[in-house]
This record gives C-alpha cells, sequence and structure tokens, in this order.
C-alpha cells in the first residue's frame, strides 16, 4: 500500500513513526491483514513533484494507492487545472501499471485567501477525480483537525501527534473496507 503526499503523509514535526501513514499500518497489523505500508510522503511536495516521482515509486506492486497531493498546490496558490490533470496523470498511470490496484483520494482545502472561485474549483478537483478514477474518497483529509489548534503543531498547519491519530481514524474508516474487500478477491 503506497501513501503518496505530502509532509502531512510524511510527519513533518513528528517524525514518521508518528505519521498517521504509521498509525495505518499498525491497525494494519493489529486487524491480521496483509498489507505493508510504503510511506512516500515528502515536504513541500505539490502535484508536479509527486507525478515526478511517480515511477519511482511504483516500482514495487502496490494494491491501494492513497493519494494525498494538493494541499501545497493550495498553499503556493498554484493552478487549479494543472493540478487536476497532475492528479489525473497520477492516477491513469497507477490505474495502467496495476489494474487491480484500489484507489483513494485524500482530498484537501485551498485557504480561503485564495478567494471563493478559486477554493471552490479547488475543492470540486478530488470529488471529480474520485468519480472518474471509481476510487474511495476521503472529502477532507483534515476535518476536525485543521482549525483545531490543540489538534496542530505551533505553525498551525502541520498537525501534532494527536491531530495524526485523528487523521488516522479517518483514513482508516475509509481504508478498512477497501482492505476487507483485497482479502477477499
Amino acid at each position: 500500500m503506497l501513501f503518496l503526499g505530502t509532509s502531512l503523509s510524511a510527519g513533518y514535526g513528528v517524525g514518521a513513526g508518528a505519521a498517521y501513514p504509521a498509525l495505518i499500518q499498525q491497525r494494519i497489523d493489529s486487524a491480521g491483514l496483509p498489507y505493508r505500508v510504503v510511506n512516500a510522503g515528502l515536504s513541500g511536495e505539490t502535484s508536479a513533484g509527486g507525478l515526478e516521482r511517480l515511477e519511482w515509486s511504483l516500482q514495487d506492486s502496490i494494491a491501494v494507492l492513497v493519494l494525498e497531493l494538493g494541499a501545497n498546490d493550495g498553499l503556493r496558490g498554484l493552478p487549479v487545472d494543472r493540478m487536476r490533470a497532475n492528479l489525473d496523470e497520477i492516477l491513469r498511470r497507477t490505474r495502467e501499471r496495476y489494474p487491480d490496484a484500489r484507489l483513494v483520494i485524500a482530498g484537501m482545502e485551498a485557504p480561503p485567501n485564495l478567494g471563493s472561485e478559486y477554493t471552490r474549483a479547488f475543492r470540486q478537483v478530488f470529488p471529480a477525480l474520485a468519480r472518474k478514477y471509481d476510487a474511495e474518497l476521503i472529502p477532507f483529509l483534515l476535518e476536525g483537525v485543521a482549525a483545531e489548534p490543540t489538534l496542530n503543531q505551533e505553525d498551525g498547519i502541520h498537525p501534532n501527534e494527536q491531530g495524526h491519530a485523528r487523521i488516522a481514524e479517518r483514513v482508516w474508516e475509509v481504508l478498512l473496507p477497501v482492505l476487507d474487500e483485497g482479502v477477499r478477491r
């Protein structure tokens, strides 16, 4: 199972062992499921950067891709159509290479200071791609975490350990049925 993402997946400020992908691995192990998490989170990563390193990330066979990219595109105000094209290409190439792999998309929100048109367009990318690729969708990865100071580091952007635990709960709710189905196949 590949987590392709940003500093949120990498565990910026808390370390990879406390990041939500590591917490997902703990849940997988506790449930006795036959999956191994590969954390390909990279601080500062944009959708373009994720696309550039996709081939390297897909070297090993994967059963599940959790795509967590787009947050840094939004923070930098990069064009939404470019982000969508990059994410689309990541999903297309993954599906082409591993047709049976399950896809999970972690949606993000753009900062409100970029204007309502930008934030609306940004928000629509993730569900549209989930429909196109029949992927599972986590509508907003940071739901219940982003606006809660006690769940974030001092920068107000990156989750602390408690924030990662909350994210892992939300991801697990979406991921567990996907993993169970994969075992039954």
